[in-house]
């Protein structure tokens, strides 16, 4: 019998790309896209043309490289890093509604900028970033005491549970700040934007990048601790020492981004969602999608921000909120949904 007289359903077939191949190559082209986007996009006018003709010395190189850079590379770190640091903390909590925003762990880190404005107000940024760790951290594990403590029967609850912790927090600050007239100087903190980016004032989110790479070494025992604490206790982890590693993680990525950019609320509550809808709940799986994910919804958010001026450039904490808050209210809804 010859090649040609051989029934069709006996010869192999091509295997086709799966639709996860395809939703990551959408991802790798909007994240080149609107990264190169975002160099070429704000009130001055710079295009490749005006830097390619005007040499290294002209204008629009030198604000290229002193800013536009700088802002896109810092919006890709803190989407990814805050993508991230939401990953843990659910796999912490075992809870998929819960995230540095929705924890109270934004609010403590806030408090503790307040405390370097009142205490410290000659402190380096890099103490600034330390203080409001420490606090962070502080945060996350008051989070997770009142869980433990508080009997929540549903998960949508605990979320909640979380935005009321963090509302007392904000409360308090919020009360300190204006008896001391720190207000103002609080509300740049509050209010996440990548206005005020360039080099020199970006260079801390490379430490939440290496919270990242943390986050990956780990990210066989973090999906372990999310089967629950006896579970991983059985297959020998040290569950405390996991549950430090990324108690730790949080907190640095949330307050460099903090003293960075402010606070950006919902990121990490959206992204890891949408991620696990996609590929699962497997950490080491997840990460490059979450961090992919999180940079083109950051990129995406930001440009956003930067073409609708009325008359200034509206703050990405409002758009990210908007957005956020839609998507959470969804998330929330069909988790309630399947539950019953």
């Amino acid at each position: 019998m010859t090649a040609l007289d051989r029934p069709l359903t006996s010869t192999p077939s091509l295997a086709r790309p799966s639709r996860r191949t395809w939703v990551g190559v959408l991802v790798g082209v909007l994240l080149a896209v609107l990264g190169l986007t975002s160099l070429f996009v704000g009130v001055s006018d710079v295009s490749p043309v005006s830097v390619l003709t005007g040499g290294a010395d002209s204008d629009a190189a030198f604000l290229l490289v002193t800013s536009r850079i700088p802002r896109t590379v810092a919006i890709v770190l803190v989407g990814a890093s805050l993508g991230i640091a939401g990953l843990i903390m659910q796999m912490l909590v075992r809870n998929k509604f819960v995230e540095p925003g929705t924890t109270g762990v934004s609010e403590f880190a806030t408090l503790g900028m307040l405390v370097t404005m009142v205490f410290l107000p000659g402190l380096a940024v890099v103490g600034k970033m330390g203080v409001a760790a420490a606090f962070g951290l502080f945060g996350t594990w008051v989070f997770l005491r009142v869980v433990r403590v508080v009997p929540v029967r549903q998960l949508v609850l605990v979320p909640l549970v979380g935005i009321m912790l963090g509302g007392v927090v904000g409360a308090v600050t919020t009360f300190f700040a204006y008896r001391l007239d720190l207000l103002q100087s609080l509300g740049q903190w509050s209010q996440g934007s990548f206005a005020t980016i360039m080099a020199g004032r970006y260079e801390f989110l490379w430490i939440a990048g290496l919270m990242v790479v943390v986050a990956w070494i780990a990210a066989d025992r973090f999906s372990v601790i999310g089967l629950g604490e006896e579970f991983a206790t059985n297959l020998g982890l040290n569950y405390q020492r996991v549950v430090a590693v990324g108690m730790v993680i949080i907190a640095v990525i949330t307050a460099a981004v903090l003293v960075t950019a402010g606070m950006i609320p919902f990121l990490g509550l959206v992204v890891p969602n949408v991620v696990s809808l996609i590929i699962g709940d497997n950490v080491r799986r997840a990460i490059p999608w979450v961090a992919g994910i999180g940079a083109v919804f950051v990129l995406a958010c930001d440009l956003l921000a930067r073409t609708v001026r009325m008359p200034y450039e509206i703050p990405l904490s409002v758009i990210v909120g908007v957005v956020g808050a839609a998507l959470f209210l969804w998330l929330l809804l069909r988790g309630r949904s399947r539950a019953h």
